[in-house]
Formats: structure tokens, C-alpha cells, sequence
């Protein structure tokens, strides 16, 4: 399994806009890919919206969010399980 995180920094004011565009556009685009296996959001009081993805191989990107949400483009990482 690969766990994708991926995080934006939303403008000031636009978190709500910004994680509804995730909910309602971007992950439906993704969840449709039989290799993803789950999505979470989680969205913080320093206006950050933070998106961690399961998938079985070759994660999927999500589409870049409307320029006017974002006050920086948005990072990703690629995560595997550490057997401990």
C-alpha cells in the first residue's frame, strides 16, 4: 500500500472554498480509480487543507485547485508502511 499526502495552504479566506473543491471536484476524480482504496481531509486553523490517499500502487495525482484558492502550489508525498 502507498499512502499520499498532499497539502495546500489555502489564500487567506478561502479554506472553506478550498476544501470544498477537494471534496466535490478533485477526489471524485480519483475515487473512481480502482486502485485507490481511501481518502481522508483534514483541513487546519493555519488555513491548510491536507488530503491523505491509500492506495494499492501508482497513486494518482489530484488536479490542481483553481489558482484564486491556493496561496502556493500544493506539495505531495508518497508514503509506505514501516513494519515495526
Amino acid at each position: 500500500m502507498i499512502v499520499r499526502m498532499w497539502e495546500a495552504r489555502a489564500e487567506k479566506g478561502r479554506l472553506p472554498d478550498l476544501v470544498e473543491w477537494v471534496c466535490d471536484t478533485a477526489l471524485p476524480r480519483i475515487e473512481v480509480n480502482p486502485l485507490h482504496i481511501t481518502s481522508e481531509v483534514f483541513s487546519s486553523s493555519d488555513d491548510r487543507c491536507v488530503v491523505i490517499s491509500r492506495w494499492r500502487s501508482d497513486p494518482e495525482r489530484l488536479a490542481a485547485p483553481p489558482p484564486l484558492l491556493v496561496a502556493r502550489p500544493p506539495h505531495e508525498w508518497d508514503f509506505t508502511l514501516v513494519d515495526r
